[in-house]
């Protein structure tokens, strides 16, 4: 029996008619089975949409904590600010370019300017102090004379001073760099509300709302816009504030348009499409930028590291024949 069964399931005219069998089934199903599924465009819409309001929801509570924290931690400092005061550092060590460039950097209260100053006042002493430790101390640098050992100390501890401007140097440039690369998608949005009717307060706070997931540094850019824009009495003050604020030229430029249109009432559209069509250009040369300066980069190490394992692997059987031969 079991060799019938073999026999039968062997035979080629029975595999051909069960794989012509299975065609026509599935055949059949591809063609029925959109027909015997529901329509379900309507749940996988609600299910986009509740999706996304929950996705709002969450970047505005994360918002909201943010700015909580944020607001415990602009709570004036008073032993700092008696340091500070006490030493008239603000008069020591602030310029007009201080208060920007800390603004610019997202700390905009009045005890981050003093915990900055009370820092560029304390680090040099205190890295002086351990530079004098593990110089002097711990008798490392020995076989140098004292003199040599002293500049290192006077170096580590100027190092110490400009630490300060190191660190709001870099949270400007991370800060710029992601406001620069949601722009160009913030424009477009923003153009889209104001060709819809809407104002530019609430395009703005539409903005900030879309934009908080992608760069919250811009998002609070815009929810500061709109602040000022609804409590200064002057508009064009808020939107110069908005171009101080984030030191960018291509912000700079649509806080000019928008100062523009509303003040002799030209069409503001054609400019934030223009504005947003540059700010992708910019944002493409540098990446071009980018790209192009990598092949020289790639020069040396490759050199170094692809090189000589190439040169091995060519010349590496012939110099073994040859050692082999001779």
């Amino acid at each position: 029996m079991s060799s019938e069964l073999a026999a039968t399931l062997t035979d080629p005219a029975t595999l051909i008619a069960i794989l012509v069998a299975v065609a026509v089934f599935a055949t059949f199903y591809s063609l029925a089975a959109p027909y015997l599924e529901g329509d379900n465009l309507n749940k996988r819409m609600k299910a986009v949409s509740t999706e996304r309001e929950l996705m709002r929801a969450r970047e505005r509570a994360r918002m909201s904590n943010e700015a909580s924290r944020a607001s415990l931690r602009s709570q004036s400092n008073q032993p700092v600010q008696q340091i500070v005061e006490r030493f008239n550092l603000r008069k020591a060590l602030v310029d007009d370019n201080t208060v920007g460039r800390l603004r610019a950097a997202g700390l905009r209260s009045q005890n981050a300017l003093n915990m900055f100053l009370l820092a560029r006042f304390l680090l040099p002493f205190v890295m002086a102090g351990l530079a004098a430790v593990w110089i002097f101390a711990l008798g490392n640098l020995a076989d140098y004379i004292f003199q040599v050992r002293l500049i290192a100390v006077l170096v580590i501890g100027g190092i110490g001073f400009y630490l300060p401007n190191i660190y709001i140097t870099n949270r400007i440039g991370k800060r710029q760099a992601s406001i620069k690369r949601a722009w160009p998608d913030a424009l477009d949005l923003m153009l889209i509300c104001v060709e819809s009717g809407t104002s530019i307060e609430a395009a703005m706070r539409r903005v900030a709302e879309e934009m908080a997931a992608q760069s919250p540094e811009l998002a609070e850019e815009m929810v500061l816009t709109t602040a000022e824009l609804s409590f200064l009495p002057d508009r064009r003050v808020a939107l110069e504030n908005l171009g101080l604020r984030t030191q960018l030229d291509i912000v700079k430029a649509v806080t000019t348009a928008l100062i523009q249109a509303d003040r002799y009432g030209t069409p503001l559209s054609q400019a934030l499409r223009v504005l947003a069509q540059e700010g992708r250009d910019e944002r493409m040369n540098a990446a071009e930028k980018k790209a192009s300066a990598l092949p020289p980069k790639l020069t040396v190490p490759m050199i170094l590291f692809f090189l000589p394992v190439l040169i091995a692997v060519i010349l590496g059987p012939a110099m073994i024949q040859v050692a082999d031969r001779f």
